[in-house]
């Protein structure tokens, strides 16, 4: 385990040292994150790196492979854009966590502000508490599964992917609709909680697009009349 003390640090020197000590393959603690911005992002190497404390926006963004853990509350758009590996949140998590995300895994174990999943492509992001309003916003991919609450215009404009909600949806977005789960996605749902340490059992209903945003026919006649 390598120690890097980010109390005297700038962000580009705390980001520079991640960089070039992830490729050694060792584990690494950053002890004194002090709520900054932008860290841990852009890493590519096979290695595990802990925060030790809370961290601000951006955490983990543009990142794949890696496996990073905050061992805190994170502010907005954690694993913005995360191309693979995986992150885990210890606390919360602010506004559009898991933005454009398009692979890898996001788990946030307490709760998630606005937006979460906003424009996901891809991946796997749970929150095991609760989600703020219009989580999974124009999502195109990949699936979101939250434990608790959710908040209104929930999978609004959604493309594609699948959000499975385990207690209260505040509203349904443009465009979504709530299906029935089947005992195999639930059962899948279920094994992937118990492997960030979540033993219940939520009986989740799944929201999905309805796919009539896909046709534009309203506009296209105000088109008409505009020419």
């Amino acid at each position: 385990m390598v120690d890097i003390d980010a109390s005297q640090m700038t962000t580009r020197d705390i980001n520079l040292r991640l960089k070039s000590t992830s490729f050694s393959n060792d584990d690494i603690m950053v002890k004194n994150p002090q709520g900054r911005h932008n860290l841990g992002v852009g890493l590519s190497s096979n290695t595990e790196i802990k925060f030790d404390g809370n961290v601000g926006y951006f955490c983990g963004g543009l990142s794949g492979q890696c496996q990073i853990i905050v061992q805190g509350n994170a502010g907005w758009a954690v694993g913005d854009n995360l191309m693979s590996g995986s992150i885990a949140v210890e606390g919360n998590a602010g506004a559009s966590a898991g933005s454009t995300m398009r692979g890898g895994s996001l788990f946030i174990r307490g709760n998630s502000g606005a937006r979460t999943g906003i424009s996901m492509k891809g991946g796997h992001l749970v929150v095991g508490g609760d989600s703020g309003f219009m989580t999974g916003f124009m999502m195109q991919k990949g699936r979101i599964v939250v434990c608790g609450n959710v908040g209104e215009a929930v999978g609004d404009s959604m493309y594609e992917g699948e959000i499975f909600v385990g207690g209260t949806i505040g509203s349904l977005g443009s465009d979504a609709i709530v299906q029935d789960a089947s005992e195999d996605e639930l059962i899948e749902v279920w094994e992937m909680l118990a492997k960030e340490g979540i033993a219940e059992r939520p009986k989740f209903k799944k929201i999905v697009s309805a796919k009539k945003l896909y046709h534009f026919d309203s506009l296209e006649r105000l088109e008409k009349n505009v020419i």
